[in-house]
């Protein structure tokens, strides 16, 4: 139902003043790492509700364009007056929470519930929302790592090893790489720093599978918002930005194989020769259902903390996570599938799970989808591709890159064929929850 009011100078605020505003909210959406076509979509909402249709937002992977011309000139003539902004946005830490408070914004501002002056003010407190505490992040990094070292096949003692990789791994992050280095060295130190504690682990006796470790440390590194965006950039016809973005998350698998490879020649100088692996592994302490579900659970909730999700949607966030898994090891187990077919149809039903649970909770589907398909992202594949090519077993590092690669492709499609789905299936679901 649409509700008329009379239109006031109060009413109807500046046309200018307007586009500030959604230019705002769109600022605060890219760099806190929205899609673009979510951007887009409440920059418009926003405008529109205030009589702004004139407004044009052209936006970028690190930009956004805003220009538009008031649709009315006054009595006394004169020319209309126009407004135009371009703002670079740098790319940030990732803060879902704020993405999730813009989005609620706009639904209010939509619904009449919140003025020009008061949406400026609620954007200058999303702005100022915190980050989740030094200790959660430590802990969530750690615990990740820990977890995924389940998932791909560790034991219990290359779990315990890969959580202390990766709770040097973020005190680096933290204190050292995001501070003072580049992006690219940042991503290669990074990596170096994981792989070379998770060695030393194993070396010291701590853990049994070398590669199970690594690849739990490692994960942390992954570019799971770069990807998961560029796929839904792709997939709304955003070409441009999708393949920007896709390019920036290839950029982080390449950091990772080069520090994993550098930490392998490092110690390979060290004591004379690189450590011997002879392909993947698969304890049995971890290999049951309900040791992997517990894994993939905790390795969520773990993202969920390091992209800055709300806390109220971490359960779903983690429960959404494991049942993407489980359906990829009944396929993968029991059905026979092969491991990018099996990747497409966990993708397909995380982003369905994700959509369904978007909508009561007044949210981006986006926030439980990056965080749930970090299951399927082939990290196991990246390491063994950069080990091979690290001991010149090109034959082998290229099957396991292009098997990586097919997995990849699988998840894309994935995600992709579930957009496809029409969103009014799970708009009904929202009325039958109130």
């Amino acid at each position: 139902m649409y509700f008329c009011t009379v239109e006031t100078n109060e009413q109807k605020p500046d046309f200018s003043e307007v586009l500030e505003v959604a230019s705002e909210a769109g600022h605060i959406l890219l760099e806190n790492g929205a899609e673009l076509s979510r951007v887009e979509d409440i920059m418009n909402r926003i405008s529109t509700h205030f009589g702004v249709s004139s407004g044009h937002f052209f936006i970028l992977s690190n930009g956004i364009f805003t220009s538009g011309k008031a649709e009315r000139v006054s009595k006394n003539g004169g020319q209309a007056s126009t407004y135009a902004n371009v703002a670079f946005i740098p790319i940030r830490a990732t803060q879902f929470s704020r993405v999730t408070a813009v989005n609620r914004l706009s639904y209010d501002i939509a619904a009449g519930r919140c003025t020009l002056d008061q949406a400026r003010e609620r954007l200058e407190q999303i702005k100022k929302l915190p980050g989740k505490p030094f200790w959660e992040q430590l802990v969530a990094t750690s615990a990740s790592a820990a977890a995924f070292s389940a998932v791909f096949g560790g034991g219990f003692l290359d779990c315990a090893a890969a959580a202390i990789a990766g709770l040097f791994l973020f005190l680096f992050i933290h204190f050292v790489s995001s501070r003072y280095m580049s992006r690219i060295v940042a991503g290669v130190s990074n990596a170096v720093i994981a792989s070379a504690i998770s060695i030393l682990c194993w070396r010291l006796g701590l853990g049994d599978s070398l590669s199970d470790i690594i690849i739990g440390a490692v994960m942390p590194l992954i570019p799971g918002v770069p990807f998961t965006n560029g796929v839904r950039d792709l997939a709304n016809s955003d070409y441009l930005a999708g393949l920007t973005r896709l390019t920036d998350a290839m950029l982080g698998f390449v950091c990772i194989a080069l520090g994993v490879s550098f930490a392998f020649l490092v110690d390979g100088a060290l004591f004379g020769q690189i450590i011997k692996l002879t392909g993947m592994t698969a304890s049995p302490q971890t290999a049951g259902f309900f040791w992997q579900a517990v894994a993939a659970f905790i390795g969520t909730l773990g993202f969920t903390a390091i992209y800055g999700v709300d806390r109220e949607h971490y359960l779903s966030s983690g429960v959404i996570g494991v049942a993407g898994w489980m359906v990829y090891l009944l396929l993968f187990r029991f059905a026979g599938m092969t491991a990018p077919m099996a990747s497409l149809f966990a993708a397909f039903v995380i982003c369905v799970l994700s959509r369904f649970a978007a909508v009561p909770n007044r949210c981006p589907a986006q926030v439980f989808t990056v965080c749930g398909i970090f299951t399927l992202v082939p990290g196991a594949g990246v390491f063994w591709f950069s080990y091979y090519i690290t001991t010149s077993q090109f034959q082998l590092g290229l099957g396991s890159g292009f098997m990586a690669l097919k997995v990849a492709v699988a998840i894309v499609l994935g995600i992709v064929f579930a957009m496809e789905l029409p969103q009014r299936l799970f708009s009904r679901y929202r009325k039958a929850t109130h």
